[in-house]
C-alpha cells in the first residue's frame, strides 16, 4: 500500500530523529524514502543595493544552501543505506515551503508524507506556525506525523 515515503527535512532539532523514524517505518512497509529539503530562495534586493552586490548574495545564498541540502541528504542516504532502504535525495529552492513539499511529494509519486512535529502550543503555533498542519490542509496525500 505505501510504498514511497515522502519525507522533508528542515536541519533543525527533530531532522536526525526524522530519518531514524522514517527508515524504521520504511522497513517494516517494505518502502522505499524520498529525502526532501526545500530551502528559502534569496529574498529580492533591498532599495539602494547595487546589482553586482545582489548577484553575489544570491551566489552565496545558492552555494549555502546546496550544502546545507547536500549535508542533510547525504546522512539520510547514510542511514538509509545502513537499513538497507531504497533513498533518493531532493533539494529545492522555493518561498513557499509548504507548497513546495505538497509538489514534490505528488510529482515523485509517493504513496505518503512524513513529517515530524514540535507539538508547540497554540501560543508557539502562532508566533512559529505549523508547517504540518499547513501540508496536512493542502496535500491529498495521507500525511503521518511523528512527534
Amino acid at each position: 500500500m505505501y510504498r514511497k515515503l515522502f519525507v522533508p527535512l528542515d536541519g533543525g532539532p527533530l531532522t536526525e530523529k526524522t530519518m531514524v523514524e522514517s527508515l524504521k517505518l520504511a522497513r517494516q512497509l517494505g518502502a522505499s524514502v524520498v529525502g526532501f529539503v526545500a530551502e528559502p530562495d534569496t529574498p529580492m534586493p533591498q532599495p539602494g543595493v547595487q546589482l553586482k552586490q545582489y548577484y553575489d548574495q544570491v551566489e552565496r545564498h545558492t552555494a549555502s544552501s546546496d550544502t546545507h541540502a547536500r549535508d542533510l541528504l547525504t546522512r539520510f542516504e547514510t542511514l538509509a543505506i545502513e537499513s538497507g532502504v531504497p533513498f533518493q535525495g531532493l533539494h529545492v529552492l522555493s518561498d513557499r515551503i509548504d507548497e513546495a513539499i505538497v509538489e514534490e511529494a505528488q510529482r515523485c509519486e509517493a504513496d505518503m508524507i512524513v513529517m515530524m512535529t514540535h507539538g508547540r502550543s497554540t501560543l508557539g503555533e502562532w508566533f512559529y506556525g505549523s508547517h504540518s498542519k499547513k501540508v496536512l490542509s493542502l496535500s491529498k496525500l495521507p500525511l503521518l506525523v511523528l512527534h
